[in-house]
């Protein structure tokens, strides 16, 4: 396929002119990534039928990504998730991050604006069976109260029905990273206006962490067995979502981290799939991270309006974000997401998409 050149999609206020790359595949997908915030705009899939439709939630144009967007799509940095009272110490020295969790005492996602909102800088290129898209940026020593100048990347490769995120990373100074992407997915396309709860999931997990008031993790990890939280077998999201469990009822749903079979691994492994039985499309997510941040969307109102001209009702997506653990600079009983000087900071996560015929 040949590299994709960019068009436009839109100005910043400050007149800086956004762009937007779209990747194209063997097998008829398509990726629309746009040089700010990292974001992936539109992620286009056939069904079993063939007919594509985007399975991503998210705006067509930029003022609802720069007002509106609660993440849609969205590279997360330096620290996916939340991290307690927004601080941290690396070496005895404590580091002082901003407060933007909604009222939470917590820093989340990295503080404002965070990766996600920041212009990066994009190279595409033609790949074996599809394209490819590296996007890079520099993180000043300081920003957002993060130590160390870091140097980030991201490649979004997509070719024979795979979409690949690869990010990378190297810091001047002790620093925590955490990077993961905010996308929100719909197998049955965002315009379609159905929510995801008959969508199936299945996660490679025996544990997830229980939450706090906060959203802070408790002390340990929780057995899903026996629970509304035990996805190890193909089940659809809202099967049990009126169940009474105290983790359902304080999030509203499902919004924790799952502790993924095999913890950090040096190559992606098969973790996640998602299932929509109607479309026959599913997703298996692979990823070197050691967890999955699920979220069901329960805020979504029907007041925000999608790429396809459609609301977006409650339960309208759902996000699967690879990463390590919330509040892991923290928790010395976590795997530890410090990277020094001299090191490199890898993460992959793949998502393989197929249909079914039933």
């Amino acid at each position: 396929m040949p590299a994709p050149a960019p068009d436009s999609f839109g100005t910043l206020p400050d007149g800086t002119p956004v762009s937007r790359w779209t990747l194209t595949d063997t097998t008829g997908a398509s990726a629309s990534i746009l040089d700010y915030g990292a974001i992936i705009q539109a992620l286009r899939v056939p069904d079993r039928d063939g007919r594509a439709a985007n399975v991503v939630l998210g705006f067509d144009n930029l003022p609802d990504y720069l007002e509106r967007s609660p993440f849609f799509g969205a590279l997360i940095g330096r620290y996916g998730n939340r991290i307690a009272g927004g601080a941290f110490e690396i070496d005895g020295t404590k580091y002082q991050l901003e407060l933007n969790d909604g009222g939470r005492p917590n820093s989340l996602h990295g503080g404002t604006p965070g990766f996600g909102a920041r212009m990066w800088e994009g190279i595409a290129e033609e790949v074996a069976g599809g394209s490819a898209l590296t996007l890079t940026r520099v993180s000043a020593d300081g920003e957002e109260g993060f130590p160390g100048e870091l140097a980030v990347s991201v490649r979004y490769t997509l070719a024979h029905g795979r979409f690949t995120l690869d990010y990378r990373a190297e810091t001047s100074a002790p620093t925590v990273v955490n990077l993961t992407n905010h996308a929100h997915f719909n197998l049955a396309g965002e315009d379609s206006g159905r929510d995801i709860l008959d969508h199936e999931l299945t996660i490679a997990a025996q544990d997830f962490l229980p939450v706090n008031n906060a959203l802070i993790p408790l002390e340990s990890p929780v057995s899903v067995a026996g629970t509304a939280f035990d996805f190890r077998t193909p089940r659809a999201i809202g099967a049990r979502l009126d169940d009474p469990h105290p983790q359902l009822v304080l999030t509203n749903g499902y919004d924790h981290c799952y502790l993924l079979t095999g913890a950090r691994t040096a190559e992606p492994r098969n973790v996640v799939s998602l299932r929509d039985p109607r479309s026959g499309r599913t997703m298996h997510m692979e990823t070197t991270e050691p967890g999955v941040q699920v979220y069901i969307c329960s805020h979504l109102d029907g007041s925000l309006i999608g790429t396809g001209g459609a609301a977006y009702p409650q339960y309208g997506g759902v996000a699967l974000e690879t990463q390590h653990y919330p509040d892991s600079p923290n928790r010395p009983e976590f795997p530890s997401t410090v990277l020094r000087p001299g090191e490199v900071y890898r993460s992959t996560t793949v998502l393989d998409f197929s249909t079914a015929s039933v």
